[in-house]
């Protein structure tokens, strides 16, 4: 079978690969078990195998990937509620785990945790441009003196940027600039700061995890997992100058260690600027929950759901043993109606819960956010194996009831209707779009909006 693009994810559990041809004609699909115990090429030769396919000398890969623990930053800002939130959000938004947060001047109690917290990256913000730089020089002469051997991004204060970059780099620390997150109180700028994380995570990260002896990943990976995810969301709900998008998305993603919330939304145009955020609202973004994944962290998502009133202490007895028997064998895979029942339980509420908490009023210090407004979304997709591997109908309802949540305290959507990315395509069209967004486009159209 000839195609031109072959899509890999690298995931914590399971590598999948995805066949495109030029046109966006989805060609194949496979999936393998990540091998992060030997060499991840391993596995991706095994989801080649599962697809059917040969690589040949004029196949383009592409590539993302989660394994090995994925993406972890560290953000350091100036004020917990202000700068360092919006850190907090684009490095969200950036695909990465958002590990550790800290504000105000470091000290070194705070270099300890920061250490503790096991980051790949520094995220490195404060101040709006022009405003007062004296936290973030002071930040910078701490990470230079603590000897923490990790690449930083600087994104803060654009008035104090070189002086930032010299501190650090004269300790011998890579310093990626970018553009200030924050440039003015109420503007978010995300851009520059993801892309630049995405440079670090490809060029310092990947070939420090040390996930293959055969082949330089760095020259393969373009992204982290969620990065690519987020791009294809973005594509799907933009549509590109030939093909119209759908408009306001939201994507649940339910994984074996994680439950990732996308949304695209669009502005609503009659809010009063007084009643604007401080860091204003990401209509692009992205949220992971850490202890909502239906392997790694299975009992997390009994725990969370109880929390928040889905079950109660009966149904918890029932769900935390298989939920443990998921912890201890991450591969396990469900053989009888009951265990995939069970399955397709913890993906509801691992989905629900991850709703809410996207999507929810909350509080950071003594500021009051208030929530994304999802009621004008139009599609609502679920992702992740759990929902792949359903029936349709049952996958779709599982969508559906997690949706639907009067009593979650956010907006929900009013007319939108589901889908399910059967096929794994989001990641693939994110990858696929750097270079080729018409046939990025084409394969969303083709093989999960089925036009």
């Amino acid at each position: 079978m000839a195609f031109r693009y072959l899509c890999v994810d690298f995931g914590s559990t399971f590598t999948k690969v995805v066949a495109v041809d030029a046109d966006g004609t989805l060609v194949a699909t496979g999936s393998a078990r990540t091998t992060i115990d030997s060499d991840v090429m391993v596995g991706m030769d095994e989801a080649v195998a599962d697809a059917g396919i040969a690589l040949s000398a004029d196949v383009d890969v592409l590539a993302c990937s989660s394994a090995g623990g994925g993406l972890r930053i560290a953000v350091i800002g100036y004020e917990r509620a202000i700068t360092a939130e919006a850190g907090y959000r684009v490095g969200l938004s950036a695909g990465g785990r958002v590990c550790h947060v800290t504000s105000g001047e470091l000290g070194a109690a705070d270099v300890e945790v920061i250490r503790e917290a096991l980051p790949d990256v520094l995220l490195l913000v404060g101040g709006t441009d022009g405003g007062n730089a004296d936290v973030l020089l002071h930040n910078a002469r701490a990470i230079a003196r603590a000897d923490l051997a990790l690449p930083v991004v600087v994104a803060g204060n654009g008035s104090a940027r070189d002086q930032v970059v010299r501190i650090l780099r004269r300790a011998r620390i890579s310093a990626t600039v970018a553009d200030n997150v924050l440039p003015k109180i109420g503007v978010l700028d995300p851009r520059s700061a993801r892309e630049a994380i995405r440079e670090v995570f490809i060029s310092h990260v990947i070939g420090g995890k040390h996930l293959s002896t055969r082949v330089d990943l760095s020259t393969w990976i373009q992204a982290a997992t969620p990065d690519a995810v987020l791009s294809g969301v973005e594509l799907l709900a933009d549509g590109t100058a030939g093909a119209a998008g759908v408009g306001d998305v939201v994507v649940v993603d339910v994984g074996g260690a994680t439950t990732d919330v996308y949304s695209v939304t669009s502005p609503d145009l009659e809010d009063d600027p007084a009643d604007r955020e401080a860091v204003a609202t990401m209509w692009r973004s992205r949220t992971v929950e850490g202890d909502l994944g239906v392997r790694w962290n299975a009992p997390g998502i009994v725990e969370a759901a109880q929390r928040e009133g889905f079950i109660d202490a009966e149904a918890v007895a029932g769900l935390m043993d298989a939920a443990a028997l998921r912890r201890s064998e991450p591969g396990y895979l469900p053989v009888t109606p009951n265990d995939r029942a069970v399955d397709r339980e913890l993906a509801r509420l691992a989905a629900a819960v991850a709703l809410r908490r996207h999507a929810r009023p909350h509080t950071v210090g003594a500021v009051r956010y208030p929530g994304k407004d999802l009621s004008r979304v139009s599609v609502v997709v679920g992702s992740g194996g759990v929902l792949r591997y359903s029936p349709k109908r049952e996958a779709l309802a599982l969508i559906e009831a997690a949706v639907a949540d009067p009593a979650g305290g956010w907006r929900t959507p009013e007319r939108a209707g589901s889908l399910v990315d059967e096929q794994y395509v989001l990641a693939a069209a994110g990858l696929i779009s750097r270079t080729n967004p018409a046939s990025a486009m084409a394969l969303l159209q083709r093989s999960l909006l089925n036009r």
